[in-house]
């Protein structure tokens, strides 16, 4: 009896529609680890260790196990949660452990607040080193810890969005986190870094990554809407909008944590950290740059400006002469 000759053209075709396929759209199996790994991104300054602080210090007071890392090298993080303090980071200890040829702990970097575990990646001095490799080391420096067995219910790491090198997007490049939280307002360049990351993230989605965004938290949200038009023109969710507030200003900038139940904002966080828990991981639809700009009033952003070419004259100036053709014209035959 012969052996049966496999059909090659179904095998052939079965590779093709394989190599066609959106990786993006693969639906992943569900993870074995509890532990939701959340990494914020957002413009410097727009207010995502606010959030975070006070996030985690709710989810906290909610019988949740928190770790709050800062990836930031401003350090502001843990600064706001423990009233100003700034604690040791991971890189500066790191440093100094090893020139005494000793072995970093836990205890030398991580510290504890309201039920949160908290500590800083920290980053070179100015002028001193990349950022981004930075995050790098201090992520080395964490599996070397046991960051892989530690029993927490979520990882917050916040990150600053406005920085594309390679260690600063490491959370999504390597499936790092299961999803990304936005923290933006009503103005444009935070929304053009909020769309930048979801740029990232379609793009790592792309080459068959997992991470997705889980929505966008509205910061100094003072109604005007573009932070909510840009929301549903890239079809994420808005987890919370916090109100531009003279006393949310005022506590922050004195390390006060308002996210308890203590204070008048408890509710709010409170809400925040329902919708972080439960909020999927969603594929978002970036824009383009003139569909940010859309989402403006042209006479206030410059949208209406017409791109007008230089000429070769333009760029001489002053030293623009005619010159001479090098061109060989040959008369007629």
């Amino acid at each position: 009896m012969k052996d049966e000759v496999p059909n090659l053209k179904d095998f052939d075709q079965r590779l093709r529609d394989e190599a066609n396929e959106d990786l993006a759209d693969i639906v992943s199996e569900e993870p074995t680890s509890k532990t939701q790994i959340i990494a914020i991104y957002g413009k410097g300054g727009i207010g995502k260790s606010f959030t975070l602080a006070n996030l985690s210090h709710m989810m906290a007071e909610q019988g949740k196990r928190v770790l709050l890392i800062g990836c930031d090298p401003k350090s502001d993080t843990t600064s706001l949660l423990f009233g100003g303090k700034a604690c040791p980071t991971i890189i500066e200890t790191s440093t100094k452990k090893k020139l005494a040829g000793e072995e970093v702990k836990i205890g030398d970097v991580c510290f504890k607040r309201g039920g949160v575990f908290a500590m800083e990646l920290g980053g070179p001095e100015v002028g001193r080193g990349c950022g981004g490799r930075g995050i790098i080391h201090g992520f080395e420096l964490l599996e070397k810890l046991g960051f892989h067995d530690w029993d927490f219910d979520y990882v917050l790491l916040d990150f600053l969005g406005d920085v594309v090198c390679g260690g600063f997007g490491l959370p999504i490049a390597r499936d790092m986190a299961q999803k990304v939280i936005l923290v933006a307002s009503n103005d444009l360049q935070s929304l053009y870094v909020a769309n930048n990351v979801c740029s990232a993230v379609e793009y790592f989605r792309k080459l068959g990554g997992n991470v997705g965004v889980a929505g966008l938290v509205i910061n100094k949200d003072d109604g005007s809407g573009e932070a909510q038009a840009f929301a549903d023109a890239v079809d994420i969710p808005v987890l919370a909008s916090i109100p531009q507030n003279d006393d949310l200003r005022k506590k922050s900038a004195n390390y006060q944590i308002v996210g308890t139940a203590e204070s008048e904002w408890g509710t709010l966080f409170a809400a925040l950290g329902d919708n972080v828990a439960v909020a999927p991981p969603v594929r978002p639809a970036p824009l383009d740059q003139d569909a940010l700009l859309g989402l403006f009033d042209a006479s206030e952003t410059g949208g209406d400006v017409v791109l007008e070419p230089a000429t070769d004259m333009d760029m001489r100036g002053k030293n623009a002469e005619p010159k001479a053709s090098l061109e060989v014209i040959y008369d007629d035959a």
